[in-house]
């Protein structure tokens, strides 16, 4: 029987499946951090539980981390408590931990990959949406709530409903200052924050394949955002070579082993897939979201589309979204003033992100009244930053180059936006006070983010990189 990829790997980890039950899923590596991790513990704690497979739980710190000063105590109460409770509870519970100070320590999304640990085949968990991104590699990853957390840390296990299947593909070459960045904001804008709903999506088509693992990595990680469950992109040598050598890689006969298995990762010919969308490369500019959902979103020199054009029952809703970013339906945002750009998450924070930045901006200066942050996803990216120069670069332009951590994203820990100000931002939503509290979020690609930094107002980064 033909299958796609998601069956495949799924049907390969059932424990047991009932009928008009879920299914128990095994997971073969769950991911955790300071946020959604203290409950699990303290619930193993009351029952008198252990961590039942503590090798197969990797710790981080990561959203509460200031990245300045981290050698220094944690200023925000709240944060230093939380992180504090991590350090305890992985030393009490024999979990693996890459705390503050540690050489692996980062966004828990970004250390997975570069540590390679994710690797294809797998079922990857963590109290935390975006872990989608681990889908990159070829492996069914979601996010879970902190019952779940605890849920795995007791048993390996996870009560879960089959999801369903959609396949998006998109073909073609993209132009010139179109990122990975830009095509998942437009697939999301034109199927809507909730057109994945129920679905977990393969990525496919040529534009797909032709795309690094870091750039996969940015689709993958905003499945979540069009309401999928999450979102994978089959193995292949693009995979294989990025895994290569890595800290927690197989090696020698396990490594040849693992690649035969790997190879059969993908999904079959005639396999059915729930649902199916193909979209054009070339018709895919230069992304920036205006209002405060990613399905908001338009190509950079498009006007905002008007309140009138909407469902009748989304107009308000709408004009709510408009006014709270300050922008006028039916209007340009090019040429719009800016306050802050932050590039940085486990959307955009990886080597590949900071080069091409870096590249852009050489030579240039940050505009006058802007503040640039630079938070590298990995202590591993912010080191190998160093030793490229980059910090130089940065410095120059008047960018600040910090230290890792999930930083201005959410708003959870030092880094906010101030009220009313626009933040340019390569994150993954834009919710209101996403980013601190009647911050104004943009969502856009590094290199669009880049721009706006130079010009201090948002800008067709293609005009730039003709001249």
């Amino acid at each position: 029987m033909s299958k796609t990829l998601v069956e495949k790997i799924w049907d390969a980890h059932v424990v047991k499946s009932e009928a008009g039950f879920p299914d128990i899923l095994y997971i073969d590596t769950h991911f955790i951090h300071e946020v959604t991790s203290p409950q699990a513990f303290d619930g193993l704690r009351k029952r008198g539980l252990p961590v039942f497979r503590p090798k197969q739980t990797i710790a981080t710190a990561d959203h509460n981390v200031p990245t300045v000063n981290q050698h220094l105590p944690i200023k925000e109460e709240l944060s230093r408590y939380q992180v504090d409770m991590l350090t305890k509870n992985c030393a009490e519970f024999g979990v693996e931990l890459y705390g503050l100070g540690h050489p692996f320590q980062g966004i828990v999304h970004v250390i997975g990959p570069e540590l390679g640990i994710t690797q294809p085949g797998a079922t990857i968990v963590c109290g935390d949406s975006h872990t989608s991104t681990h889908g990159a590699f070829g492996s069914i990853a979601f996010g879970i709530g902190t019952s779940q957390v605890e849920q795995v840390m007791a048993t390996q296990c996870l009560l879960q409903q089959k999801p369903k299947t959609m396949k998006i593909e998109v073909n073609g070459e993209t132009g010139v200052g179109v990122s990975a960045k830009d095509i998942i904001l437009y697939i999301i804008s034109q199927i809507s924050a909730a057109g994945g709903t129920g679905y977990f999506i393969e990525y496919a088509g040529s534009a797909i394949t032709s795309l690094s693992m870091e750039a996969r990595m940015t689709i993958c990680n905003m499945s979540i955002e069009m309401g999928a469950r999450g979102g994978l992109i089959a193995p292949d040598e693009t995979t294989f070579e990025y895994l290569k050598g890595r800290e927690f890689s197989p090696k020698g006969e396990e490594w040849d082993k693992a690649v035969v298995k790997w190879k059969t990762l993908y999904s079959d010919a005639n396999a059915h897939f729930d649902k199916v969308l193909t979209f054009n490369a070339a018709d895919i500019e230069p992304m920036i979201t205006y209002g405060t959902n990613p399905g908001m979103g338009m190509g950079i020199t498009q006007n905002v589309p008007a309140t009138d054009k909407q469902a009748v029952p989304e107009q308000l809703s709408y004009q709510k979204a408009l006014d709270y970013m300050g922008i006028a339906d039916n209007s340009p945002l090019l040429g719009k003033s800016i306050d802050y750009v932050f590039i940085g998450s486990c959307t955009n924070s990886r080597m590949e992100d900071l080069r091409e930045v870096a590249h852009f901006v050489e030579g240039k200066h940050k505009a006058e009244g802007v503040t640039v942050w630079i938070v590298p996803g990995s202590k591993q990216i912010e080191q190998q930053a160093i030793a490229e120069g980059l910090d130089k670069i940065f410095e120059a332009a008047g960018f600040q180059l910090r230290e890792p951590g999930c930083s201005a994203c959410l708003g959870m820990n030092e880094d906010k936006i101030p009220a009313g100000k626009y933040c340019v931002s390569t994150s993954n939503r834009n919710f209101e006070g996403r980013q601190g509290q009647n911050a104004r979020t943009l969502l856009a690609s590094p290199l669009t983010a880049a721009a706006a930094a130079v010009t201090g107002r948002i800008t067709d980064v293609r005009e730039l990189l003709e001249a």
